[in-house]
């Protein structure tokens, strides 16, 4: 098995693998180190769990199973990127909040035909005291692995105004809205002289969308020359090759010739519409005061002080001038707390929560967030038509994922790179043992 193809494995190695009975559970009462990587130490009976996991997947695969060494050192290099990335999780304070924990416990749990935490913990206890524990562990990090990457790559993504107006105008970026064109497609078919009659047929289109006389009066016993109007079809309907032809043109323009394995291929752009769907969605004018915990401020004053301006708040006092002079949010606090209108899906879940579900007019009580203690009001609702706006974040979004796997490469061997690692075993020293 290549390198690049072991690696792609591991990191695909599913969690549900410690649920096999076969799985053994390695005892840790004679452990040692293999490896340090800054704070933290890899055990030997983490690689050995690790290898015999890669096993256990690689058998029921059938597929082949690289010499032990090989396995152990790509065990371990994934080990210790795995070891990297919790380091970061540390150091930015990331969590998985208990629902999502949850429900990607109990995903695991159906997976083996249970459906609930309490038979699923029963069931893994039973094969081993504190399986199901160390389980649930390795997903809130996997978790909280996961939020790391998207927050961290993300952010390195850049994508112009510029970037998201050019994909819009591909054939990928209007299919993926659902655009339609209107077209009328010739193929010039034959054994000789077809490139003359392809442009004979092009300038008869350029004056005339009656496609079926130009193919009666263009075809010979030698060339053929088959065509249709084609009608409104979404460009994600098109080939490829003739969709890329289709998008840069105007209505009632044809296309160049277009030269394929088939024959020789003429477009004529008739009509073009985009989606009919629209994107209406609600949106809420809001402000808050955000009160956050610090060095000098305990969670415990946090919300004493969230509570106190609370209690000023429905005592008459103004809301603008209260955020002007408490929020710890700098850039709302300045506008009396103003976060001006509000999407769905722009702020947290909590803070959404919260946002929908009071009245107009009204002020929420205290509620808590992964950024500190929130009191929000929203002053007026609407029905906005966010169309233009939704297509340029759906590209945005299509453009980001394409670059994802090549920045996430990019950055975990950044911080591998920039990482203390000390290989204890040299066996396992990738640096002193060339395997290929």
């Amino acid at each position: 098995m290549k390198t690049k193809q072991l690696k792609q494995f591991f990191k695909a190695t599913a969690l549900a693998i410690a649920l096999s009975s076969s799985m053994p559970t390695f005892a840790q009462t004679s452990d040692e180190v293999v490896a340090v990587v800054d704070n933290s130490v890899i055990l030997r009976s983490d690689l050995q769990q690790n290898v015999a996991e890669a096993k256990h997947q690689l058998e029921a695969q059938k597929r082949p199973v690289p010499p032990e060494q090989y396995l152990e050192q790509q065990a371990l290099e994934q080990l210790i990127l795995r070891q990297t990335q919790l380091e970061q999780v540390k150091r930015y304070n990331i969590k998985a909040d208990e629902k999502s924990l949850n429900e990607a416990v109990l995903k695991v749990a159906n997976q083996s035909g249970i459906t609930s935490l309490e038979a699923f913990q029963q069931k893994l206890d039973k094969m081993a005291p504190g399986t199901y524990e160390s389980l649930r562990k390795r997903i809130a990090e996997d978790l909280a692995i996961t939020r790391l990457r998207q927050q961290i790559v993300m952010s390195r993504i850049k994508i112009s105004d510029q970037d998201v107006a050019n994909f819009l105008k591909t054939p990928q970026g209007q299919a993926a809205l659902g655009s339609q064109v209107h077209v009328i497609h010739a193929r010039i078919a034959g054994n000789s002289n077809i490139e003359g009659v392809a442009k004979q047929v092009r300038t008869a289109l350029d004056s005339s969308n009656d496609i079926a006389a130009i193919s009666k009066q263009f075809s010979t016993n030698s060339v053929k020359v088959e065509g249709a109007d084609m009608g409104f079809r979404n460009l994600s309907e098109i080939p490829a090759e003739l969709a890329a032809r289709v998008t840069p043109l105007q209505v009632g323009q044809t296309s160049e010739l277009i030269t394929a394995r088939d024959g020789i291929h003429v477009i004529k752009l008739l009509e073009r519409k985009g989606s009919e769907q629209k994107a209406i969605i609600p949106q809420y004018q809001t402000r808050h005061i955000l009160i956050q915990t610090s060095e000098v401020v305990s969670p415990d004053s946090a919300k004493q002080m969230i509570n106190s301006i609370y209690n000023r708040l429905k005592a008459g006092e103004d809301f603008a001038v209260l955020a002007a002079t408490f929020s710890n949010d700098s850039g709302s606090a300045r506008d009396g707390g103003s976060l001006g209108w509000v999407s769905p899906g722009m702020m947290v879940p909590q803070f959404e929560e919260q946002m929908k579900s009071t009245p107009v007019g009204q002020i929420s009580q205290p509620f808590q967030t992964q950024f500190g203690w929130h009191i929000l009001q929203v002053t007026e609702t609407r029905q906005q038509d966010m169309t233009q706006e939704y297509q340029e974040r759906m590209a945005r979004q299509i453009l980001g994922e394409r670059q994802f796997d090549a920045e996430l490469d990019s950055w975990l061997r950044e911080i591998r790179n920039n990482a203390f690692v000390e290989i204890k075993d040299p066996n396992l020293d990738r640096k002193n043992n060339k395997t290929s």
